[in-house]
């Protein structure tokens, strides 16, 4: 063991500093047990074992079947991304939370950027009209309830819409996203339900019968850079699998890069040299048109593409 200690990177992110010295020990020695661990961190068992289910629970670290239990760190770049997605939707929910009662409040002046909104039909009736005055885009989150999508591209407005996976629940509701004239893609557990006319009007669903709008502000600006993001980690709905399946060895490569595996575990696994691995890799990102490791596992899970 070296006698310093490394400035902590991922506090920002909120793993604590005990958390993130295990993480590096993980990473100089993938596939190592509880009893490695507490020597290479000269850290008593309990404590270890304390800090490892920190990590399970956080994403950075999963654990290998068989006995004694071994444990991989989760690919640092992907462990990253996964954690800060995680902190903007918290903090965009926090906003959204702080914002609610001052909304209420401006409501009934009318003034400000905030106005609630109460009542399904009247929640109907807001979607549909912001949806006829955009002039350049609609985005959708989560597809509220209440919403009717209108395509409206003959006029020059274009839709992006992110459905939540657990809302497509059968082969009609695919078929009619897909049919529907929007630029349309699926993730698993969009954080909340939002439609954005023009990036300047927002309406955000905070229940079942309660929306609250929001015009130019610093929570709007938010919000858009947090679909933005997911966005980005979404999945087309016009994938088909004929555009460039996974190979058998390239699903069980991408397993084990999923489950945490560095580079030179999974070439140690598989039995071929880590610039193999390397290789291989980059032709799976380009297949699943991803850019990192993580949107290439979640995007080859969401089309069935991993057993």
């Amino acid at each position: 063991m070296h006698s310093y200690r490394p400035a902590p990177v991922l506090e920002a992110l909120g793993v604590c500093s005990e958390d993130e010295q295990l993480y590096r020990a993980l990473l100089a020695r993938p596939e190592a047990t509880t009893t490695e661990l507490a020597g290479l961190t000269c850290w008593p068992t309990a404590r270890v074992t304390r800090h490892l289910r920190s990590l399970l629970s956080l994403g950075l670290a999963s654990r290998t079947p068989g006995r004694p239990a071994r444990y991989t760190p989760a690919v640092p770049e992907a462990a990253v991304e996964l954690l800060a997605l995680r902190r903007q939707a918290a903090i965009v929910e926090a906003r959204l939370g702080a914002s609610v009662l001052t909304a209420e409040f401006r409501a009934a002046t009318e003034s400000g950027p905030f106005t609630v909104i109460r009542g399904a039909e009247a929640i109907a009736q807001r979607y549909q009209q912001a949806q006829q005055v955009a002039r350049t885009e609609v985005l959708v989150l989560g597809m509220p309830a209440g919403l009717p999508l209108e395509s409206r591209r003959s006029t020059g407005v274009e839709y992006r819409v992110v459905y939540d996976l657990g809302a497509l629940v059968d082969p009609a509701q695919v078929a009619a996203a897909r049919a529907g004239g929007t630029s349309c893609r699926m993730l698993r557990d969009v954080p909340l339900k939002l439609v954005v006319a023009d990036r300047r009007t927002g309406l955000l669903q905070s229940g079942p019968d309660v929306m609250v709008e929001l015009g130019p502000s610093s929570l709007l600006d938010g919000l858009l850079r947090l679909f933005e993001l997911l966005w980005q980690q979404a999945t087309p709905l016009g994938f088909e699998p004929s555009d460039g399946p996974l190979s058998a060895d390239d699903q069980q490569l991408l397993a084990l890069a999923a489950a945490g595996l560095t580079d030179q575990a999974i070439a140690r696994r598989l039995g071929v040299a880590q610039r193999t691995v390397e290789r291989r890799m980059q032709r799976i990102l380009k297949a699943l048109d991803a850019t990192t490791r993580f949107q290439a596992g979640l995007r080859a899970g969401q089309r069935g593409l991993l057993n």
